[in-house]
């Protein structure tokens, strides 16, 4: 039976912020096979993304507020145990249910996080290796990894699609630093220096806004060359209210420093997850 505290740092619900690019990839699969699309999703969400949470509380034992839970309780050696079996799986299950391609696919993300968060190689105490990982695994990989799973076969890595991977990698790249503005003091504490922590507060913004900018380039590239620019301006659409709240944001920690704390950054995170799973949901419906 897994204990109350331990539960509490698989953060499920975070898995809520981490679907877009599942969503987009639904959106634009070729053909979805329903159950495979709904497996693929239990796999990624329910066991990849919490045991990877898991698995880094277990390693940092924060106790300061990291994604999701403000105030973390300590992980205990059950934590540890619980995500081994929610990988194993997790490869099980991609193994039997999708196919050999997807569970590869799985075990090399397993594999980039454990190698981001343990002691032993610990990827994330390097400010520009760790992000690299990050918008790598969370960007373009995630999206072929799910669209692997929807659709059941690999993706054609034609241009317009590479554009596409590059589009969700930006995206990452743009969200990424924003979520470790309010972790500078106790990452260093850790040992871990990031990009944010490098970039400073103002350089985290500026250098946000520069991602999501060439995240927006990629997918205009994406849907024009599709003929589908539709959906870009769709997507832009969706965007306003993020883009709304970012540039409050800004300048309330131009103004004052102490607002790039956890609160905000988590208010940050709903607006964006609310605004791009609805838009992904939403093109979805218009392309299917």
């Amino acid at each position: 039976m897994i204990d109350k505290n331990t539960l509490k740092l698989l953060r499920l619900p975070f898995s809520f912020f981490l679907m877009p690019l599942f969503l987009l990839a639904l959106s634009q699969a070729p053909t979805i096979l329903v159950f495979k699309a709904v497996i693929s999703f239990i796999i990624i969400h329910l066991l990849v993304y919490p045991a990877s949470n898991g698995y880094n509380s277990y390693v940092d034992k924060d106790d300061s507020p990291i994604g999701g839970l403000e105030k973390p309780p300590i992980p205990t050696k059950t934590l540890f145990y619980v995500t081994l079996v929610m990988d194993g799986l997790a490869l099980v299950l991609s193994y039997i249910l999708i196919n050999p391609l997807f569970a590869g696919c799985v075990l090399l993300y397993i594999g980039a996080s454990r190698a981001y968060s343990s002691k032993q190689i610990r990827l994330k105490q390097y400010p520009f290796i760790g992000f690299l990982v990050v918008m790598f695994f969370q960007g373009a990989f995630t999206y072929y990894m799910a669209s692997l799973g929807i659709t059941g076969n690999a993706l054609v890595l034609d241009k317009a699609t590479i554009f596409l991977l590059l589009g969700c990698s930006f995206q990452i790249a743009g969200a990424y630093p924003l979520t470790q503005i309010y972790q500078h003091e106790q990452d260093y504490k850790d040992g871990v220096i990031t990009l944010s922590y490098k970039l400073g507060y103002m350089g985290t913004f500026i250098f946000t806004a520069l991602m999501f900018f060439i995240c927006n380039v990629f997918y205009f590239l994406h849907f024009n060359l599709i003929k589908r620019v539709d959906n870009f301006y769709i997507i832009q659409v969706f965007f306003l209210p993020i883009v709304a709240y970012f540039a409050w944001w800004f300048y309330m920690v131009y103004k004052d420093v102490t607002k790039a704390d956890f609160k905000h950054t988590m208010r940050m995170n709903t607006v964006a997850a609310i605004c791009m799973n609805a838009c992904f949901s939403t093109l979805y419906f218009i392309n299917k």
